[in-house]
């Protein structure tokens, strides 16, 4: 009797496995339906006009006409050729890379003493987060009062300690630094909302076995908490790069992208080419270049980091 019951038990697995085997397929394809309307939303308002831009980057369309002129490689010729170019890439890198930089660093800062018990803990973390619920063209706005040479609250200060003023919005050499710190000081909250979550997710078994073996503060953050931080930087990196290259509002709210073009970004240059001067089909080649730039260096900085990820 128990051994017909051993028989019938290992009869009715098998068929268990082998309709498992034949509905598995039937549920592999149930979830691409739920991946259908992401796809939609992704292809039409994301791959469409992108598409679209590269064909519009071979015309000399002026953006608003019914026709659109068949001109080749000629848009990219001239802008290989054209010197601004060359300074708004330069803009560009490092609004992205300087943005970055400083957003991981400040970020990382507020992470680690967050982390600790300090008191008004909450408190801090919100006032250091809340920037980045403001809109960027109203942050820059904000900034942009402090900053102007007119009725500015920096040279006000400078005034009534008898200093002279300065055009810190006017000058070129300046004004694309002042840039990089509004944006780190709109974003840095990101930054630290995600380092602070990785914080918290690395065991204090290590910690403690680290205090064990007599490793000082800095042995222990170099080999416990960086490296064990990495999903984390590897997050801030990629959509800090992102966000930094593609930086708009603020350079529109502060300084307009002047002098002349001493401050734009490839965005804000896009801005101006499409709409102040009519040259979409121009326009569209400046948006395949920051398109490439952007995707270059967010995989770079994705495969790179993705490395220096260790398992806990």
């Amino acid at each position: 009797m128990s051994e017909w019951v051993r028989k019938s038990q290992q009869s009715i697995s098998r068929q268990k496995v082998k309709v498992d085997t034949l509905r598995k397929p039937k549920r592999e394809q149930s979830l691409w339906w739920m991946y259908l309307p992401a796809l939609l939303v992704v292809s039409i308002f994301i791959l469409y006009p992108f598409i679209n831009g590269i064909r519009v980057s071979f015309t000399d369309w002026n953006g608003f006409s019914q026709t659109k002129n068949w001109v080749g490689i000629e848009q990219y010729v001239r802008m290989f050729q054209d010197p601004t170019t060359w300074l708004v890439v330069k803009n560009t890198l490092l609004y992205g890379i300087g943005s970055t930089i400083l957003q991981n660093v400040i970020g990382l800062l507020y992470a680690l003493l967050l982390n600790q018990s300090i008191r008004f803990k909450a408190v801090t973390r919100t006032i250091v987060y809340l920037p980045v619920i403001i809109s960027p063209l109203v942050m820059g706005y904000i900034w942009y009062f402090f900053f102007a040479f007119q009725n500015g609250a920096l040279n006000d200060a400078f005034l009534l300690f008898g200093l002279d003023k300065i055009n810190a919005l006017g000058n070129p050499d300046l004004n694309p630094w002042i840039i990089v710190f509004v944006n780190t000081y709109q974003f840095v909250g990101i930054a630290m909302i995600i380092y602070l979550a990785g914080l918290q997710s690395i065991s204090k078994d290590f910690y403690e076995a680290a205090v064990i073996d007599g490793a000082s503060a800095f042995q222990k953050f170099k080999n416990i908490t960086l490296p064990l931080l990495m999903p984390a930087i590897t997050i801030n990196m990629v959509l800090n790069i992102i966000g930094g290259l593609k930086l708009f509002d603020v350079i529109l709210a502060l300084t307009g992208g002047g002098p002349g073009n001493a401050s734009q970004s490839m965005s804000t240059y896009m801005y101006s080419l499409y709409f102040d001067r009519q040259d979409a089909g121009y326009a569209a080649t400046q948006g395949v270049l920051m398109a490439f730039i952007i995707l270059i260096l967010s995989l770079l900085a994705l495969v790179y980091f993705k490395r220096k990820e260790v398992d806990a």
